[in-house]
């Protein structure tokens, strides 16, 4: 039974050195995504529940089962993002384009969904992502499946595996869905509950269902591809092309389609064996979405990638990050006429960036309970300060890797280090 200190389930504290790999992901993050021209945007953690439902699909999983929506005092439905791309075209809208203008941005945050918690999926968890705005281009989805599988070995993860579909354009859809329809139809008996009802509401979705007799007749399913139209495939095929120019190999997956329902031409998946069976790590697609009090779709291509998968995928192949110590520099005041020249020291070498971590004690304790928090800090050197350090203007500096002393003229102090 959880206690009233715990996180709640599906959420989690996050301490040193765990964080050390969230600085680290996120710098290179920056630095790589950067090279490519994209900007950081940081939009709201709420927004209007119209914004998700309208482009997420009323039908999806998302919309359906797990967004944390509530009223506000002003009356109106509010959700907690349950994912970034809807919040940032929301945004580009807010901004507005140009004919020909273009934006890329890119994102890092929390997104909630009421999920039930397993490795790697929580309720409130972290994404990544990226969203290459007013670009039609089967091109640019080339360029930007190149981007992740570089900012994925950029951070250790080599050899990805990159697989791809279309869900082609809003017009192929009638066609595709009466084709699954007319192959699932007489499994509906075998199939879960979810699946019958995805066979009124969005029969894609059937392709997508990890339940093993549901996955094993979806892989008898028509293959999406050779149902799209002529545009649609030209469109698919200048995207492959791209890749296969690019050097990026992927796969075709017939049964990739994504859950939500913006996506038109592009969809892709990334996944790598060091998760395991659930080896998902990022995917994305090109999408249309059209915002709350307008009528102009917004095209884009973009990506998302759960940080704490990334992370337990970098830990899978040995990259976990390393504690430090508490402190580098530990200063001990004999005495409590000590203390205050001991925090002024301290802050010197704060100010000057040297000493790395520097703790000063300030509890007046005795020498030897003060040397067992300095060695618990697992800090290098102790300076100590004492009467006779105070009346003589010296500190005396004890290496702890090797139990030396020497003592050393105040302002002398930065040359030890």
């Amino acid at each position: 039974m959880s206690t009233a200190t715990e996180p709640l389930p599906g959420t989690s504290d996050i301490w040193e050195p765990e964080v050390f790999g969230w600085l680290n992901l996120e710098s290179i993050t920056s630095d790589v995504l950067g090279r490519y021209g994209y900007q950081e945007l940081r939009t709201p953690v709420f927004e209007r529940t119209e914004v998700f439902v309208r482009n997420l699909g009323n039908e999806t999983d998302v919309v359906q089962k797990e967004m944390y929506t509530f009223d506000d005092r002003g009356g109106r439905s509010l959700t907690l993002r349950p994912e970034g791309t809807a919040g940032v075209m929301r945004a580009v809208a807010n901004l507005g384009l140009g004919p020909g203008e273009e934006c890329r941005v890119f994102y890092m945050g929390p997104m909630f969904r009421g999920e039930r918690p397993s490795a790697g999926r929580k309720r409130q968890f972290h994404q990544i992502g990226v969203e290459a705005v007013g670009c039609n281009s089967p091109w640019m989805d080339a360029e930007v499946i190149a981007m992740l599988v570089h900012y994925l070995e950029e951070l250790g993860i080599t050899n990805p595996r990159v697989q791809i579909n279309s869900r082609g354009l809003p017009e192929d859809r009638p066609a595709v869905a009466q084709a699954l329809k007319d192959y699932f139809q007489p499994h509906l008996h075998e199939m879960c509950d979810d699946c019958r009802r995805r066979f009124e509401t969005n029969v894609w979705r059937m392709l997508d269902c990890k339940q093993e007799t549901c996955h094993n007749l979806a892989l008898g399913a028509p293959q999406i591809a050779n149902l799209l139209g002529e545009e649609s495939k030209g469109f698919f095929k200048r995207v492959c092309d791209g890749l296969d120019r690019l050097g990026i190999k992927y796969e075709i997956n017939p049964r990739l389609v994504r859950g939500l329902d913006y996506y038109v031409h592009t969809v892709f998946e990334i996944t790598h064996p060091a998760l395991g069976s659930e080896d998902a790590i990022a995917g994305g697609g090109r999408y249309r979405m059209t915002m709350p009090g307008t009528n102009t779709p917004i095209e884009g291509i973009g990506f998302a990638a759960g940080i704490e998968r990334l992370l337990m995928t970098r830990a899978g192949l040995g990259m976990a990050p390393q504690a430090r110590a508490a402190a580098d520099t530990f200063i001990i005041a004999a005495g409590e006429a000590a203390i205050p020249a001991g925090l002024q020291l301290a802050g010197e070498l704060r100010h000057s960036g040297l000493g790395g971590r520097v703790l000063a004690d300030v509890t007046g304790r005795s020498m030897k309970a003060q040397f067992r928090s300095a060695n618990k800090s697992g800090a290098q050197k102790v300076l100590i300060i004492g009467e006779s350090e105070l009346a003589d203007g010296t500190v005396a500096v004890k290496d702890m890797t090797d139990g030396t002393q020497k003592t050393v003229k105040r302002d002398e102090i930065k040359g030890i280090f």
